[in-house]
């Protein structure tokens, strides 16, 4: 007996992004792009920080707070300042730069 096989078609990351999640530019995808860039933020400072061999406890000490704030900006920088943001890379002695890119569309002002 002769099984019939399906094909199975073959996607892109971005295709699947766009089927699952929404196109560029969709308050969804939007979201979902600015979450992952928090998160390897937050995965950033932990690495760089464990590179350092520095506690989270000894990091906040240099940036001035506590433990308990190093430990959530690692897991969770959405609600963290710019300012606070550099103080930690400062601390760590690692170089931030920081890259804006304009959309040339027309703004709308309701």
């Amino acid at each position: 007996m002769e099984t019939k096989r399906k094909k199975m078609k073959m996607m892109t990351l971005d295709e699947l992004k766009d089927r699952d999640i929404g196109k560029i530019g969709t308050p969804e995808r939007d979201k979902y792009e600015f979450d992952l860039k928090m998160e390897a933020l937050g995965d950033m400072i932990k690495s760089v920080r464990k590179e350092r061999h520095l506690t989270q406890e000894q990091l906040g000490k240099l940036v001035g707070v506590q433990k308990s704030q190093i430990s959530k900006l690692e897991r969770n920088t959405k609600n963290v300042t710019i300012e606070t943001i550099l103080k930690v890379f400062n601390a760590l002695k690692a170089n931030v730069k920081f890259s804006v890119q304009i959309d040339h569309s027309d703004l709308n002002i309701a």
